[in-house]
């Protein structure tokens, strides 16, 4: 198998369901005897405090680091998920990993994405609920109107492995 020449995105606002869909994506393409690795972008940046220089370029050197050591045994489909609001940000990632970016978009309707939200945070965890709920209208509108993906997947009324199945699917992946 040669190296694939894109890495899968799964983009979206809170809530909509990528980092659930990006654990079914690995089960099905391990089902299938496809070499992958996954990434949620989250974990490249999650530090206090932020770095004094872009927070960014650090997320993408780790991202690069991490891609780099995967490769290293051998070829396999890179499939990512978290937020790509703009073509500057798709062209961090895929200079991170030297492949270009393939974008699928999950939606979700507000009210679903809100009690998606709730169930996601404890008692102890309200300061970050509430950051994520008074930003995810403003975040899933960015990405709406960016229109940087070649699809979009509705993920109110489907599980993770609907929307896991439909984007392998897409790309060729899996079998119909």
């Amino acid at each position: 198998m040669s190296q694939p020449d894109y890495a899968i995105f799964l983009n979206g606002g809170y809530g909509v369901g990528k980092s659930s869909v990006v654990e079914h994506v690995g089960d099905l393409l391990a089902k299938a005897g496809r070499p992958f690795s996954l990434m949620d972008v989250d974990w490249f940046h999650r530090a206090w405090p932020p770095a004094e220089q872009d927070n960014a370029l650090v997320e993408a050197r780790n991202i690069a680091a991490v891609w780099e050591c995967y490769r290293s045994v051998g070829p396999r489909q890179l499939v990512m998920c978290g937020v790509i609001g703009a073509e500057v940000d798709r062209e961090r990632y895929a200079a991170a990993v030297d492949c270009d970016i393939r974008m699928v978009r999950l939606t979700a309707d507000a009210a679903i994405i809100r009690k998606r939200l709730r169930g996601r945070y404890s008692a102890s965890q309200r300061s970050a609920l509430e950051w994520h709920l008074e930003r995810c209208d403003e975040v899933a509108a960015r990405l709406e109107v960016a229109d940087l993906d070649e699809l979009v997947i509705d993920t109110s009324a489907l599980g993770p492995l609907e929307v896991a199945e439909r984007t392998l699917r897409h790309f060729g992946l899996l079998e119909s």
